[in-house]
């Protein structure tokens, strides 16, 4: 992927000139043959994950070059890293909210009970349920809903954790509340 296009790059040294544009797609390309290697190895050093690393790599690449009229050319580098290392951590975070979330649904089905079958039946169509309207909530919703309500985290840690205000946090969960009493009833969630 990343490596195939490096090597077809030509064998004149090329420079991405600071004052120069990104979104002139020959110093873009520049800019990427000048940065991509090492951004990824970074990556992967960071998080000890080639593939994704070559993923956040890609993917801090189409960002810098969707906002690239934005982006200050003298400070292209450090916001190319900035970028690949928030979309890591935001994966990462995102990897283990859906890890713990799993871990306890698995627990919760491994338990016995002497309860009627119909009962079971129903609990289990609920549950599917649930998780179907937990999954079509947006992300930022879902996340400070699990967080909250699966791992115990105060509105203020979830705030901490997001890099936003306590009262950005109240309004997602607000939101993430009202479509599952939508769509579930309302349940004391």
């Amino acid at each position: 992927k990343i490596n195939k296009l490096i090597l077809r790059q030509s064998r004149k040294p090329m420079s991405f000139k600071n004052k120069e544009s990104l979104c002139d797609e020959r110093n873009f390309e520049i800019f990427f043959k000048e940065h991509a290697v090492a951004l990824r190895n970074f990556l992967i050093v960071k998080f000890s994950d080639t593939e994704l690393a070559e993923d956040l790599t890609q993917e801090a690449f189409f960002k810098i070059w969707d906002t690239c009229a934005k982006v200050v050319p003298q400070k292209a580098k450090s916001f190319l890293f900035t970028i690949a290392l928030n979309l890591g951590i935001s994966k990462k975070r995102h990897d283990q909210v859906i890890f713990k979330h799993q871990n306890l649904i698995v627990n919760q089905d491994n338990y016995s009970t002497n309860e009627s079958p119909e009962y079971l039946m129903e609990e289990k169509e609920f549950e599917d349920k649930f998780k179907s309207v937990v999954a079509n909530l947006s992300d930022k919703q879902r996340e400070v809903f699990l967080l909250n309500r699966l791992e115990k985290k105060t509105y203020k840690e979830i705030a901490e954790i997001n890099k936003v205000s306590v009262k950005a946090i109240e309004k997602l969960m607000h939101k993430a509340l009202l479509r599952l009493r939508e769509d579930l009833g309302d349940l004391n969630f």
